[in-house]
């Protein structure tokens, strides 16, 4: 088993994001730079966080153009698991790779803090270790999280079951005011329609030991894992 964790001039999460592929679920990973244009080798790819290309114009709309984001296209259309964390969810939706965007935070300030997420779909290759309705609590890291989308794009959402988490309270109540930056319908993951791309802006390389906090993100990589090695869901 073996992860690409791709690093764009701006990058800053990708050492916490190998750290938790190698050391908190034992798999193989590799960095993947930005100019890099084949991914054969790799199961999965994971677009870590950051500010690529300094965020400059609009975060994720400058790396969208990047070499590797052709490669990553092509890997997904082959049904190979991406997952976008924070900046790596920015860019996607920039690449047209998931749908809506993501704006500056509701109230104009940068938010660093844990948040608890709802799983609203535990039947992905990203969540298939959660229970339907479980709490998670992991940390978010931005100020241009807010996500959005048109009515037309939210209802297909909704109804494709496309959302993967909302933001909650610790008791898994979704209210306005356990979302972080006032993202639609307090959106915090989705998935395409494939099932095989899913973005969030929490960050799930950040609470995967107990000393950190929360384990709760190895729910996710290990789920990745056990999908891609067809063994039963668990972590």
């Amino acid at each position: 088993m073996r992860f690409g964790v791709t690093v764009f001039p701006g990058t800053n999460c990708e050492m916490d994001t190998f750290y938790a592929i190698r050391e908190a679920i034992g798999e193989q990973a590799d960095y993947v730079w930005h100019q890099d244009r084949d991914l054969s080798h790799y199961d999965a790819i994971l677009i870590a966080g950051g500010f690529s290309y300094g965020d400059y114009l609009r975060t994720g709309a400058i790396a969208r153009f990047a070499p590797v984001m052709d490669a990553i296209a092509e890997f997904a259309a082959k049904g190979g698991l991406v997952l976008g964390i924070c900046n790596g969810f920015q860019i996607l939706t920039e690449a047209g790779l998931l749908p809506g965007a993501l704006q500056r935070n509701a109230h104009l300030k940068f938010r660093c803090s844990w948040v608890h997420l709802r799983v609203e779909n535990a039947d992905t290759p990203f969540t298939g270790g959660c229970r339907p309705g479980q709490v998670l609590r992991i940390p978010v890291n931005h100020g241009e999280g807010n996500y959005f989308a048109d009515p037309d794009t939210l209802r297909e959402l909704n109804e494709n079951n496309q959302i993967l988490f909302r933001y909650c309270t610790a008791d898994g109540e979704v209210t306005p005011e356990a979302s972080p930056n006032g993202s639609l319908e307090n959106i915090a993951g989705i998935i395409n329609k494939a099932g095989n791309v899913a973005g969030m802006m929490p960050h799930p390389e950040r609470a995967c030991e107990p000393i950190l906090g929360s384990a709760d993100g190895r729910y996710l990589l290990t789920s990745m894992v056990n999908f891609l090695t067809g063994r039963a869901s668990h972590v």
